[in-house]
């Protein structure tokens, strides 16, 4: 038998020792210099991770791979961590080396379901026909403003009511850059009496107990979809070891959806002093916030209201940081919202343990979406009784419903939680265009299902929707119609929101993955095979990790159950 040859270890080891770069590919000169530049003396954090492929994308347009290879050695780590981030969020654009950089222009054209009834495939197909220099052209996910439908969105320049001309005159004169916000600054919401709820709480003039007893007693719940009551959830991390976080979800990626948009771009202190208090209330070390890439402007303005704040802080506040999404509806689930804040991928977390628990940087994390934050001065001040005396239909509570779609007046409507949709589309929303009778209704965006025109008095709000099939969400409501010259089919918005779904799924889950894939696949027929789309939908329902596969049957379910007759051929 042949005798194993003899290694000498301690040279083997010698060499180990001697490595001076990372093991891999090691970064061009270049590249790494170009890097280094971006970054300046920002931190070479690992969590830091998605904020610097930002600048190098604002900065190349792109991702090219030997800057990847020079930003994993600039933060110690392996080029495939770099790389599997990169690549698994839309905004990102990865080109490998011998591959052409993209055009220096990006034109996006939405094509979630009020856009495409407001005119987006013929807005896309003629943006296409046009000889635009050094342009692409793509189709979107809902970019968060469908009251002003059909939108297109010129690098950060968003074109409300779009047409083909508008677009072209804006990248001629490479209009690309969102203008900022007109909102209520810093000085002015300090002379209306601003941060003056913060600083009684900070200052001892009310305790954390009786503010939490207050937003109890409000009725006040979580109002980015789950409805957690936010008093309770206040007290729950409370009661967890220091020290503690806080996570602000302004992704607002449900397509329908854009109240905390509207909210931000008015009036952002309003909602800085309520994160700021529930930080003070539950005892926070600092705070994270969360925001979508397509909301350019709202992150311009977040990013000078802010530094005002800390020039001139009204009372002592924890640190607060800016984090920026990259394009993926996944994130606003809050634990992938975590892990993007932590610079990975935005994958949904298994549970238990939950955020309130384990949750950012593996600390105790107080979650919130914007709107929850945005009314606890005004409730605080105003008393619990002034938020919950509103409501209909024994419903408690306000309600900030964003309404899209076939409506004289869309937009975003305070309206009291129970409203009903005839209610709130005859007194919030100037009816129906002229000549339009009610068909069908989303009451909670892509994912809250559809609806009838015959349950059209059902009312809105948490818990009066799941009986049927769907749930209010973030309150986001499409409305479908039909005239002598056309029907807003409940089919056609199915296959709208599923090819949404299996473009959107993260697919860490085989359920959602291959189950969203296979339900879009299934719907493209005219002749539906209603038997596999429920043995589908309940295994999606019951298996997929979190709500995306859980919630993306709702549409496909409605069309079975409500509108049997769009099936029949």
């Amino acid at each position: 038998m042949t005798r194993p040859a003899v290694v000498d270890t301690s040279r083997l080891s010698a060499r180990r020792g001697s490595r001076s770069t990372p093991k891999g590919r090691v970064a061009d000169p270049a590249a790494l210099a170009e890097v280094r530049a971006l970054l300046g003396d920002a931190p070479r954090r690992a969590d830091l991770l998605i904020e610097h492929l930002h600048r190098i994308q604002d900065a190349h347009g792109c991702l090219p791979a030997p800057h990847l290879v020079a930003l994993a050695q600039e933060l110690k780590l392996a080029t495939t961590e770099v790389y599997e981030v990169a690549t698994f969020y839309h905004h990102f654009d990865v080109v490998k080396e011998g591959e052409a950089r993209p055009p220096a222009v990006t034109v996006r054209v939405c094509e979630t379901l009020s856009c495409r009834m407001a005119g987006a495939p013929a807005l896309l197909s003629a943006l296409e026909r046009l000889d635009l220099k050094d342009v692409r052209v793509v189709g979107v996910p809902c970019v968060g403003r469908c009251d002003r439908a059909p939108v297109a969105v010129v690098g950060r320049n968003p074109i409300d009511r779009a047409t083909a001309d508008a677009v072209a005159s804006a990248v001629r004169e490479r209009r690309t850059d969102a203008l900022p916000a007109q909102a209520i600054d810093y000085a002015a919401y300090r002379r209306d009496g601003g941060y003056r709820t913060l600083a009684d709480c900070v200052s001892g003039r009310r305790t954390a107990d009786s503010t939490i007893a207050e937003l109890e007693s409000s009725s006040l719940r979580g109002l980015g979809g789950a409805g957690f009551p936010a008093g309770r959830k206040w007290k729950i991390v409370r009661a967890e070891p220091a020290p503690r976080l806080m996570a602000v979800n302004i992704d607002e990626g449900e397509p329908g959806t854009f109240k905390d948009r509207h909210y931000l771009e008015r009036d952002p202190h309003r909602f800085l002093e309520g994160m700021l208090i529930a930080a003070w209330a539950v005892g926070v070390d600092a705070i994270y916030v969360y925001l979508r890439d397509e909301y350019a402007a709202c992150r311009a303005l977040l990013e000078r209201e802010i530094a005002a704040l800390v020039r001139d802080p009204p009372c002592a506040m924890p640190p607060i940081h800016l984090r920026r999404g990259a394009g993926a509806y996944i994130c606003g689930e809050e634990s992938a919202m975590i892990e993007s804040i932590e610079g990975k991928r935005g994958m949904p977390r298994l549970r238990p343990p939950y955020v309130a628990q384990v949750g950012l940087f593996g600390r105790p994390t107080l979650e919130h979406n914007f709107e929850t934050l945005y009314w606890v001065r005004d409730i605080l001040e105003r008393g619990p009784q002034w938020f919950a005396s509103n409501g209909r239909h024994g419903r408690k509570g306000l309600r900030s419903f964003s309404v899209s779609g076939r409506v004289r007046e869309p937009g975003v409507k305070l309206a009291p939680a129970g409203i009903t949709l005839r209610e709130l589309v005859d007194e919030y929303c100037g009816g129906l265009p002229e000549g339009h009778e009610l068909y069908a209704y989303l009451p909670g965006g892509a994912s809250g299902g559809i609806l009838p025109a015959s349950m059209a008095d059902i009312p809105l709000d948490f818990d009066t929707l799941q009986p049927h099939g769907c749930f209010i969400g973030s309150a986001a409501v499409m409305v479908l119609t039909k005239s002598a010259h056309h029907v807003d089919r409940a089919m056609d918005a199915a296959r709208n929101l599923m090819r949404f779904f299996e473009d959107e799924s993260c697919g860490q889950c085989t359920p959602c993955r291959a189950g969203t894939a296979k339900t879009r696949a299934l719907i493209e027929s005219e002749q539906w095979d209603t038997a596999l789309l429920a043995e589908l939908s309940q295994v999606m329902r019951d298996a997929s990790i979190c709500g995306l596969g859980q919630a993306a049957p709702n549409p496909v379910d409605c069309v079975v159950r409500y509108f049997p007759h769009e099936l029949e051929r």
